[in-house]
């Protein structure tokens, strides 16, 4: 069972490459999702202050499923040791994003090359929050491989920064700040006290994975024969423009690698944002681009994950 110990995460990441987000079964992320809901919930119904009621809910919601996922696994491994084992695989393989990321952005990517924007804004606005009715192929492309970049960190390399760490709970507690920030993370009247904590805890977890993630984006690009140099140039020039203080890190890191000027004019609800301009090189974003920003980001998965067990490997 030490072997199997050891290659748990190995199989549950090769789940993902596989298969994609597990559907039909229970998902973890929904089980956090209820809770937030609930929490959100009961949290506002308290004459607590706005920002201090949304503190204990994040503590409520983080701590909640980082202990449940902890109960379960010990429970059943008291059972048996096999059923421990297959929770903890499937587990670490929900937090994954790898293969449903990938498959988003391709469907992108076909239906441009086929010429039919309307689906491809239809299949864009499943990764994006901004308008796509208007966007031209470029605006399309470009949305796309914007969200390849950045959730490069959210989905593959952040989950498996905490799942090396520290196994299943840490990447199921990861998943669950992650998905706070996206429910609770807004700068708008109703989450701007409410959220702040789910906002500064989300920043706060992906510190390091977003930094530690250019590197390994930079190996990728060298690889895949793209711009190894550029990566690092694109980072050192743009990253803290960017309004995270995270993304920004990724976002270029692509865009030097790729060889393309991320960021721009974009629309929210129909209100007009300005992005900062990423990367080094005045490339547009085509077909060919989302392409290539799949293969790094697969890329740069696999290397994350393998640096990161021989790492442990080294230190245990």
């Amino acid at each position: 069972m030490a072997f199997m110990d050891e290659f748990i995460l190995p199989l549950a990441f090769t789940l993902d490459l596989s298969f994609g987000d597990p559907r039909g079964i229970f998902h973890p992320v929904k089980a956090i999702g209820w809770l937030a809901n609930r929490t959100e919930t009961l949290m506002r119904s308290t004459t607590l202050p706005l920002r201090l009621a949304g503190i204990v809910a994040v503590l409520i919601i983080v701590g909640g499923s980082a202990f449940s996922v902890w109960l379960l696994i010990a429970l059943l491994s008291h059972l048996h040791r096999v059923a421990g084992l297959a929770l903890s695989i499937y587990l670490l393989y929900s937090s994954f994003a790898v293969r449903d990321l990938g498959d988003h952005a391709a469907a992108v990517q076909d239906a441009l090359e086929a010429e039919d924007m309307e689906l491809a804004r239809q299949k864009l606005s499943c990764m994006v929050g901004r308008d796509t009715a208007s966007l031209d192929e470029h605006g399309i492309a470009l949305a796309a491989t914007e969200s390849v970049a950045e959730n490069t960190v959210d989905g593959v390399t952040a989950p498996l920064f905490y799942a090396i760490l520290f196994g299943p709970v840490g990447a199921i507690t990861y998943k669950a700040i992650n998905t706070l920030d996206s429910m609770f993370g807004y700068k708008n009247e109703r989450y701007l006290e409410f959220g702040w904590a789910a906002a500064k805890l989300d920043d706060l977890a992906n510190y390091l994975p977003a930094r530690l993630t250019v590197v390994t984006i930079a190996v990728a690009a060298f690889i895949g024969k793209l711009k190894f140099f550029d990566t690092f140039k694109a980072v050192f020039k743009g990253a803290r423009l960017h309004a995270s203080p995270n993304s920004g890190y990724p976002e270029s890191a692509f865009a030097g690698a790729l060889g393309v000027t991320l960021g721009g004019e974009r629309s929210y609800d129909g209100v007009q944002h300005q992005a900062p301009l990423l990367g080094v090189k005045p490339g547009q974003c085509t077909p060919l681009i989302i392409r290539q920003s799949i293969a790094l980001m697969w890329m740069t998965a696999v290397l994350f994950l393998g640096a990161g067990l021989a790492i442990r490997h080294f230190v245990q």
